[in-house]
């Protein structure tokens, strides 16, 4: 015998899994998108700043500006992820007191 709020869960997991998927996608394109313009907008600065502060010269700078990409890269995905994720709830709860 099946509990009716067993079954309210698997809708609840149903829609949370879907937010999470969709805000994983756009976090993604996002990412995708944004990332080489905020690299391309800091690295020198990074590199300059590296450079003057530690005195890293030649391949070690190399290995700065890959750090940075790969940085950028991660902090764009994941505050975009949250952010979106945040969004997707907010608009759902907005729409379902709407037509509730």
């Amino acid at each position: 015998m099946r509990n009716a709020n067993d079954h309210r869960q698997k809708r609840q997991d149903v829609f949370m899994q879907s937010i999470e998927w969709t805000a994983n996608i756009l976090a993604f394109v996002a990412a995708f998108l944004l990332t080489p313009e905020i690299y391309a907008r800091t690295v020198h600065w990074v590199v300059s700043y590296t450079a003057s502060r530690y005195g890293v010269t030649g391949d070690a700078l190399d290995l700065v500006s890959f750090v940075w990409f790969v940085t950028m890269a991660l902090l764009t995905f994941f505050v975009s992820r949250a952010t979106l994720a945040t969004a997707i709830v907010a608009a759902g709860l907005a729409a379902a007191t709407r037509f509730i």
